[in-house]
């Protein structure tokens, strides 16, 4: 007895002590975690009048953090404070492209700063939309000036936009190409014994390959080369007309990239300068001291130069719009971004549900016209329609509907679109790729294999027969494959009713291929080659009104994610930047991007009968 007592004192000492720890572990993590909200408290409270004064002859520093995006897929920025757990950072394109619109009619403002270390990427109709912004600043006689220890291709495109381009003497500017490469997973799935049916139509509907192939399709492989051709030429052509260099530079230097190194011993900076990349080799210091002399001191840091971040700058300029006199038109904005799925979403995909109630919200506000801007490569082919459905309803009320595209409006995207009166693309766009499929995967061979097997009866010859246990009857793969076939075929009659075709016609242009905007235009099957501001344009002749407000129409946030944001929105940017840089954790989770997005787009399927409109080179980096 006294040994047995003795040993259950010992295991409630032992589970004790572990018990003690990790309370004390849950409480240290607690408080520093409320000390950390203290901290930005005190900064949004007491530092947010300071912040938003507009310096006189102040430069706009544009230093975005994160992922360029058309829409916000968390409530703020503060996620990457605690390790990156929501994923990466995102910087909303029109913030930036408000701000330098802005600025450039601003007479406080001076000059435009990029410094773009912290941007993670970006598509390049992303890059192109703010590229037209820093055009219109230059337009108004304001230069702009690049700093930068490294570019990539995504930071180097607006780069290229400047004046002056600032690289650090051990910094590079990193130029590739474009590419699409993925994994394939059909030889995994047979040594898992899994049984992958594919239901499709279109021999370019490749989304479903990577679980039915080893290797790219001699289709997708062609149809991949004509687009990724296509916009890497929409690259090189504005990069060497802004850098006043040959047409054929760019490629040249990619494909000599070995001799030209070697000529300057290795040093990628001297490459990229003897190139005419860039225009000076400088670190950031002296970089800064040159701005400090051309611009202006800061007064509050010796180590810096006269200027206000471009989204402080935003939110200071929306403070003094809010006494301004409002105009009695206007015209709504919704964006819809992400997957198509059928119910409700959360920001970052689009619900039918969610989005469909934004739509009904804009009619009862009496607007006079609406502009979607859709970012999706598609998803469910039920949800895509119930989405055209409110489209429609709005254009039954007399109010104007015009579709802005932003990267993608692909497949159920696209399907999306043709519910508006008109419809805008960017030259880089990806949209296109009419085409449906459906797919079931079956584990019957995956459970024998472990002994598991599956019996019963039932009523006819299809009950059970969607059961993922059990191999599929030819009956039931009958069922899907013709309403794959049915689908399509309403996909093709509500593309040709929209454009004033005819199915047979766009069927050539369909069967899942990918267009660019540029090649979409050509093909009509979008109105005109323009941005977000150019479609917002558009909507308001076809409304006949001449001004105009925007007001954005956005999911309600909930009482704790309004409080993150209004936070987050007054903490320095260049705080969370030095964070999200230095996290390893969210860098190394950022560069498994490519190989998880298709993993984790399966959580999207889900429509009511399987079927899908979806764009597999959509997920391509």
């Amino acid at each position: 007895m006294t040994d047995s007592s003795n040993e259950k004192g010992l295991f409630r000492s032992f589970f004790g002590a572990i018990g003690g720890s990790i309370t004390w572990l849950r409480r240290v993590f607690t408080n520093l975690v409320f000390l950390l909200i203290l901290v930005l408290l005190g900064i949004a409270i007491f530092g947010k009048d300071e912040q938003l004064v507009v310096p006189q002859g102040a430069a706009l520093r544009v230093a975005p953090s994160g992922f360029l995006v058309d829409e916000l897929s968390q409530p703020s920025g503060l996620p990457i404070f605690f390790g990156g757990s929501q994923g990466p950072a995102e910087i909303r394109v029109k913030d930036l492209v408000d701000s330098i619109d802005k600025a450039a009619q601003d007479k406080r403002i001076s000059a435009l700063v990029l410094e773009l270390d912290n941007m993670v990427g970006g598509s390049l109709s992303k890059l192109d939309e703010i590229g037209a912004a820093l055009q219109r600043f230059k337009a108004a006689d304001k230069p702009i000036y690049a700093v930068g220890d490294n570019y990539t291709q995504a930071q180097y495109f607006l780069a290229s936009h400047a004046d002056k381009v600032y690289l650090n003497p051990m910094g590079s500017v990193m130029l590739t190409g474009f590419g699409v490469y993925r994994n394939y997973y059909k030889s995994a799935l047979e040594k898992l014994k899994v049984n992958f049916h594919v239901f499709r139509v279109g021999d370019y509907k490749d989304f479903i390959e990577p679980y039915t192939r080893d290797d790219m399709s001699p289709a997708s492989r062609e149809n991949n080369q004509r687009w990724l051709h296509e916009l890497w030429g929409e690259y090189t052509e504005q990069v060497t007309g802004l850098r006043n260099l040959p047409t054929e530079s760019i490629d040249l230097f990619i494909d000599e990239l070995p001799q030209k190194l070697q000529q300057h011993e290795g040093d990628w900076a001297r490459t990229a300068l003897a190139n005419k990349l860039v225009d000076q080799l400088a670190n950031r210091n002296l970089a800064v001291q040159e701005l400090r002399k051309t611009i202006g001191e800061d007064e509050n840091d010796e180590r810096s130069y006269k200027a206000i971040d471009a989204l402080t700058y935003l939110r200071s300029q929306k403070l003094s719009e809010v006494a301004a006199k409002k105009e009695p038109n206007k015209i709504a904005l919704i964006t819809a971004s992400g997957s198509i799925v059928d119910g409700r979403a959360p920001a970052g995909r689009i619900g039918s549900e969610s989005l469909g109630e934004l739509i009904a919200q804009a009619r009862k506000k009496e607007v006079d016209a609406l502009v979607l801007r859709i970012d999706s490569g598609g998803g469910s082919a039920f949800a895509s329609e119930a989405i055209r459905q409110e489209l429609l309803a709005t254009r039954e009320a007399d109010i104007p509907v015009v579709i802005s595209m932003g990267s993608l409006a692909a497949s159920g995207g696209y399907w999306i679109a043709t519910g508006g009166d008109r419809i805008w693309a960017s030259p880089a766009t990806l949209t296109g790729s009419i085409g449906v499929f459906g797919a079931f995967p079956t584990f019957e061979d995956s459970l024998e294999a472990l002994g598991i097997y599956t019996d019963g009866v039932g009523t006819s010859d299809l009950a059970g027969s969607m059961r993922l246990d059990r191999a599929l009857p030819e009956a039931a793969a009958s069922i899907l494959q013709q309403g794959v076939d049915n689908t399509y075929a309403r996909f093709l009659r509500i593309v040709a009713e929209s454009r004033g075709s005819t199915p047979k016609e766009v069927h050539k242009i369909a069967q899942g291929q990918v267009w660019t905007g540029r090649a979409a235009k050509n093909l009509g099957l979008v109105d005109d080659l323009g941005n977000l501001n150019d479609a917002i344009a558009d909507a308001a002749q076809l409304a006949e009104i001449e001004e105009y407000d925007v007001i954005e129409i956005q999911r309600e946030l909930t009482p704790g994610e309004r409080f993150l944001r209004a936070l987050s929105d007054n903490v320095d940017a260049r705080i969370a930047a030095s964070l999200e840089a230095n996290l390893p954790l969210g860098a190394w989770l950022n560069s498994l991007q490519p190989v998880l997005a298709p993993i984790g787009e399966l959580q999207s399927f889900r429509d009511p009968r399987g079927l899908y409109v979806r764009c597999l080179p959509c997920l391509a980096p």
